[in-house]
């Protein structure tokens, strides 16, 4: 049998997570596991939302809606476009990477700039798609680049994995501006925004209506559900949406129903709101007390957040993967998220802080 191979091998984030596992097998301790990329604050706690929710549904167990339910797509464009765009131009995935994977495939472009440091996923799907990539060191630099990105996209993450740096939203929107009227496409991966904001935030009403602005979202960091996988695109492009659509028919045959009802109580009951709220309250809260207890103990690698504001889950800490390790703490070395800065990278960190703020003090205490 004859396979066609990638060339793409499995996430190094899932190997130290296995590495983990098997050292606490081994020495009988504790690891305090910041390599993922998940909310780990608290859970969010669903137990009063499913409680109305009727599993025999035809919304749950016949085939989904093939762009996703209806009135999910309505309190999406309600909820992160204020009602001012249209359902029409939502379509539902299987999470933010199904998102990028299906943007990524389907628009034709020659290559996709990624920032320097970059979340590693994001390298591994374009080279299973045959997609060639190119990097750029900072968003202000993309001006000057123009030229060179014309008939390519550039993807924008923000607040960015694996930095968590948050860039001002003005800049950000006058660059992306630009970059749309001259005719580059941009791919925009923000899944953690929502963490931090809550429907009055207005920042994606400034995109929705830019024909090369393609904006890709998740659920999973928001409201904490990696596990369900649902997420979302917005484009104001008819011809694309078309084709997405197809694409989500032949790849999955519609997206998981129970996600898709679960999600929209979430988005639209009183108490799936209750429950988002708290769950970003707890969340946020342990997050910037992370961030200020490793600034203050000197560990947060202020050099990368020159211009910018660490506010995502993830921020940089100026030690190394083996380091962090002998202190029973799990983390990613800095060199896996970029192609051209790996020797300078190696001596640093990327750690999730979404984590219990006196669970992360206590791991910390003697690095």
């Amino acid at each position: 049998m004859k396979i066609n191979k990638s060339g793409a091998a499995l996430s190094r984030i899932v190997q130290i997570g296995e590495t983990l596992k098997e050292l606490s097998r081994k020495n009988g301790k504790e690891y305090l596991p910041l390599n993922r990329g998940v909310n780990q604050v608290v859970n969010i706690d669903l137990t009063e939302v499913v409680k109305s929710i009727d599993f025999n549904s035809p919304e749950i167990q016949v085939y989904p809606h093939g762009a996703g339910r209806p009135d999910l797509r309505v309190a999406i464009n309600e909820e992160f476009f204020a009602g001012k765009s249209s359902p029409d131009n939502i379509l539902i995935t299987a999470g933010g990477m199904h998102a990028l994977d299906l943007v990524a495939q389907t628009v034709n472009i020659g290559k996709l700039f990624l920032p320097s440091y970059y979340w590693g996923c994001y390298f591994k799907m374009l080279k299973i798609r045959s997609v060639e990539s190119e990097g750029y060191d900072s968003q202000s630099d993309l001006l000057s680049m123009i030229d060179r990105l014309r008939g390519n996209a550039v993807l924008i993450s923000d607040p960015s994995n694996p930095l968590g740096d948050k860039h001002d939203d003005e800049e950000q929107l006058n660059i992306i501006r630009v970059l749309n009227d001259a005719g580059v496409v941009i791919f925009y991966d923000c899944p953690y925004r929502r963490l931090f904001m809550d429907a009055s935030d207005d920042y994606y009403t400034h995109l929705m209506n830019l024909d090369n602005v393609i904006i890709t979202e998740s659920f999973s960091k928001s409201v904490g559900l990696s596990g369900q996988r649902l997420g979302f695109i917005h484009t104001c492009n008819k011809e694309l949406h078309d084709e997405l659509e197809v694409r989500v028919m032949y790849n999955t045959n519609g997206i998981n129903g129970f996600a898709q009802e679960l999600v929209l109580r979430l988005l639209t009951t009183p108490e799936g709101k209750k429950a988002v709220t708290e769950f970003k309250e707890r969340t946020t809260r342990d997050i910037a007390l992370n961030i200020e207890y490793l600034r203050g103990r000197g560990l947060l690698a202020e050099e990368f957040y020159h211009g910018t504001t660490p506010r995502g889950i993830f921020v940089i800490v100026n030690r190394s993967e083996e380091e962090l390790l002998k202190h029973y703490i799990g983390a990613v070395s800095l060199s896996f998220f970029t192609k051209t800065r790996q020797e300078y990278a190696k001596d640093y960190s990327r750690i999730c802080v979404s984590v219990p703020h006196d669970k992360l003090m206590k791991y910390f205490e003697t690095v």
